[in-house]
This record gives structure tokens, C-alpha cells and sequence, in this order.
């Protein structure tokens, strides 16, 4: 079976149509370098399609019925958002499932010190990373502080051509002899991960009135004995009015800084920080906020944490997608554990997550009949996991069946893969995840190369195929 490529299928309207909506893929991409700031941007763009805060809606005592478009945020770092159909939702729902995590590197707690002029802050890296990668590169810091009065400051530095960037340092090769005979993946230490922040001292007469601010010698001891350190916590304190014990309760991300780009000369490619799995949430979000009408509820979930296991309040395995169904069963007036059981078990899903392309530089890791092409349409993962299968969700063949007929009777192109070949690795998704609540799962993202570097690349026509794609799975009310 031969999967071609899709780019000479469409008419001169449909290319304008894949140009704009990479745009907008871009300015998606660029506002979210973090969970919380995807989840934002989700909100925003929900709203402006007409769906209202279920919180709001709890509230205020107000009902649900078909036609009715809701949200719900989960500690602003995931969002589930439903279309209610025509139909009862004991018949099931069709789902959208993404994360909005990628791999990044998280500032410690206790993160700040000098060393022989130079101010770092400790971090300690998440997901799964190719830790030399995140050297010599310009990068970004993104996030929130919390004070202890509840005050909640954003934090952006290293995205606007004024601002300044920061950088990890790495041995020059002149006197790298012995780095260069490790074995890459220790090649640099995690704890070596610091990253520069300044380097210029605070003077000692500025040591000496900010000290006076709080009335200690001991601080103005400190500040001549570390007194790059100080210099940043000044600058912290006048722009943020942050001081160090702020470290404490802060969420810092470094991510590459650095717009999304068009990639090659013909302009067929988007070159961008976090495309894992952010590619997915954004057609999968486009592809609901598109929707006019639907006969079986349709949701678009969106979750954190999948990088690290899916683990903790945010991450797929929290009670937060159960829950919120079992609200809005309520608000239609029709709760009981045993139809929020039949909802969920009735429910089919496409878990929607990236696949990884076929790179021909590296086509040694790849079986060929079975990987998934830049620029050939959505990719369908029967099954996950590692060698064999371990930690897979296993699609069954009567779903997949469904699935060709939806996609084909759309006119949407498609491809299937597997994860590199058998005993080379693997990985998993959220798949497993609802599907033990008895649905129908399956894998169904985009081709990404470069997966889990500073910089991963996908195909324009691969972003447009998908959100017809997703499109047409929402759309299917057979039973």
C-alpha cells in the first residue's frame, strides 16, 4: 500500500486555505511555550466561538442542553471543552485527546547562586531530552511567581527583540578531548544544565542602600560577597517586586527562545519549539471550535504532564476529565453513576498525539512500510509502547475499520505507522489511559521530526489535512 504525497491534491483556494491556517498554527505556537500559556490561548479562542466557564455555569444554577458549548480548566493547566449533540450522552461522546506539555528544562526551587562572577539558576530538566542539545542556544524564561499573598506574577523574558535571552554554556572543543569521548547522553550532566543569567556586580554603594532598605549588615555583607547575585535580585525585585524566597513558590520554564518559523525554500514546513504535542491540541482545539452542529457530543481535551507519565492533578490519570463529564450529565439533568459509566464506555476517541517521521538521514531506525511521511496526511497508530507492546493501547480492527470509512468518505488522507522499528524503542501516549474506561481508542496524530529537540519540524499540509480530519471523527454520530 502507498501512502503519496498529498501537496498536489489541492487547488490553488485549498493552498491559500493551508497558508493561513499555518499562520495561525504559528501565532498559536508562540503565545503557548508553556502549559498554562496553551491553555490561555485555548480559553481565549473558545470564548470567542461562544463557549462559557461550566464553573460559571455551576454557579449561576443555569442548566445544559444540546446545542450548549462549555469549557472547564483544571489549575490552568488543562481544559476540556464540549459541544453537547443532539443525542443523549449515554450513547458516548467523540474526543479529541492532546497535551499541551513539552519537554523543557523546570527552574529549581532554591535555584539562584554565583560562581567566580557569573549568576546561574539551577534546573532540573523535563521529559525526555537529549541533554547537550539544550547548550549554546539562546533561551527564554516563561512562567508564574506566587507570593505568599496569593499574588500571581507572569513572567516573560526572552521573546521580544528588546528583551534580553539567556544561554547554557558548553566547553569550548579546543578543551573538550575528554567530553568528546562520553558517550552522548552524558555527555553533559543534568546539574550541569545552569543557566547563565548575569554577570555584571551590584555596586557597593547600591549594596549598601538596598541593604539599608531592610536595615541588616548581614544582607550587606552578602551582597559585597555575591554581588552579580544581588545585581539580579534587584533587577527581579524592581521589574517583578520578586525576592528570592519567591523561588519557592514560582513555576519557571526555560524553553528555546525564538518565534515559529516557515521552513525550506518552498515555505512547506514549520520549524518550532513544542510542536510535540502542541501540532495536536491546536488542530484538535480548531478542528471543535469549527464545528456547527453534532449529533453525539463532541469534546476536545487537553491535558498536562503526558511528558513525565501523565501523573499528578493535570495529567491524564487525575479524575478531572471523569468529574467534569459527571458535571455536565448534571446540568442536563441527567446524573447517575451508572450514565456517566455508559458515556464513558460508549465514548470513541482519537488520542492525538504525533508520530514520529520518517527521516532518511536516520532511515536505520525506521521500517519503512510502516513509519509516517512528512506531507502524506494524518498517521494512525494501531499500537504504542516499546518492543513488545509494552504499556500499548491496542486498537481494535472493527475501530479502525470505522475510521477509513469516515476518513475516506471525507476525502482526508491518512497514513499509518508504527514508532521506529520493533527493537529500537518506542513510547506511549494517553491512549491507554481512557481507554480503560471500555472506549474505543486509538493514536491519531502528525508526523514530527526532530521529536524532543530545541526544534522540531512538520508539514503545512499535514496541520490542514488534520483538522479535516478531526473534523470529520466529531462530525460521525453512527452508532
Amino acid at each position: 500500500m502507498e501512502n503519496k504525497n498529498i501537496w498536489n491534491k489541492y487547488t490553488t483556494e485549498q493552498e491559500q486555505e493551508i497558508v493561513e491556517v499555518n499562520e495561525t498554527y504559528k501565532e498559536f505556537l508562540n503565545r503557548g511555550k508553556t502549559e498554562r500559556e496553551c491553555v490561555a490561548s485555548a480559553v481565549r479562542m473558545a470564548e470567542e466561538k461562544g463557549y462559557r466557564n461550566l464553573d460559571e455555569i455551576i454557579a449561576s444554577g443555569e442548566g445544559l442542553k444540546a446545542g450548549d458549548r462549555v469549557y472547564a480548566v483544571n489549575m490552568k493547566k488543562s481544559i476540556a471543552l464540549f459541544q453537547i449533540g443532539e443525542k443523549p450522552m449515554e450513547e458516548g461522546m467523540n474526543i479529541l485527546g492532546a497535551h499541551v506539555d513539552s519537554p523543557r528544562l523546570d527552574i529549581k526551587q532554591n535555584p539562584l547562586y554565583e560562581d567566580t562572577g557569573l549568576a546561574y539558576l539551577d534546573t532540573h530538566y523535563y521529559g525526555g531530552i537529549k541533554k547537550y542539545q539544550w547548550v549554546a542556544s539562546p533561551m527564554s524564561l516563561h512562567g508564574v511567581v506566587v507570593k505568599k499573598d496569593g499574588t500571581v506574577i507572569d513572567v516573560v523574558i526572552g521573546e521580544e527583540e528588546s528583551d534580553p535571552v539567556f544561554c547554557i554554556t558548553d566547553l569550548l572543543v579546543h578543551l573538550a578531548g575528554e567530553q568528546m569521548n562520553k558517550k552522548a547522553s552524558v555527555v553533559i550532566a543534568g546539574e550541569d544544565l545552569n543557566l547563565l543569567v548575569g554577570s555584571r556586580p551590584v555596586k557597593k554603594e547600591e549594596a549598601k542602600d538596598t541593604a539599608d532598605c531592610g536595615g541588616e549588615k548581614d544582607e550587606e555583607d552578602k551582597k559585597e560577597k555575591e554581588p552579580v547575585k544581588a545585581m539580579v535580585l534587584a533587577l527581579l525585585k524592581e521589574k517583578y517586586d520578586m525576592e528570592e524566597e519567591d523561588f519557592l513558590s514560582a513555576e519557571l520554564e526555560v524553553v528555546p527562545a525564538g518565534k515559529a518559523r516557515d521552513c525550506g525554500i518552498d515555505r512547506s514546513m514549520v520549524l518550532s519549539y513544542g510542536q510535540d504535542d502542541r501540532i495536536c491540541a491546536y488542530t484538535s482545539l480548531e478542528a471543535i471550535l469549527q464545528m456547527e452542529t453534532v449529533g453525539r457530543t463532541a469534546c476536545c481535551l487537553l491535558v498536562d504532564k503526558e511528558e513525565i507519565g501523565s501523573v499528578g492533578a493535570t495529567g491524564m490519570t487525575s479524575r478531572f476529565f471523569e468529574n467534569t463529564v459527571a458535571e455536565i450529565l448534571d446540568r442536563m439533568g441527567q446524573y447517575s453513576d451508572l450514565a456517566l459509566r455508559r458515556c464513558l464506555s460508549r465514548s470513541r476517541m482519537l488520542s492525538s498525539d504525533v508520530s514520529a517521521g520518517f527521516d532518511p538521514i536516520y532511515a536505520q531506525a525506521f521500517e519503512k512500510k510502516n513509519a509516517a511521511y512528512l506531507g502524506r496526511g494524518m498517521s494512525f497508530n494501531k499500537f504504542t509502547g516499546s518492543r513488545g507492546k509494552g504499556g500499548s493501547n491496542d486498537a481494535n480492527a472493527e475501530y479502525i475499520a470505522r475510521l477509513r470509512r469516515i476518513f475516506d468518505e471525507a476525502g482526508v488522507s491518512f497514513q499509518t505507522a508504527e514508532l521506529g522499528k520493533v527493537d529500537v524503542g518506542g513510547g506511549g501516549t494517553i491512549a491507554y489511559i481512557l481507554a480503560e474506561y471500555g472506549m474505543q481508542v486509538i493514536d491519531s496524530g502528525l508526523p514530527v521530526l526532530n521529536m524532543h529537540a530545541l526544534y522540531e519540524l512538520s508539514s503545512k499540509a499535514d496541520v490542514y489535512e488534520a483538522i479535516r480530519g478531526y473534523k470529520a471523527f466529531l462530525a460521525d454520530d453512527t452508532q
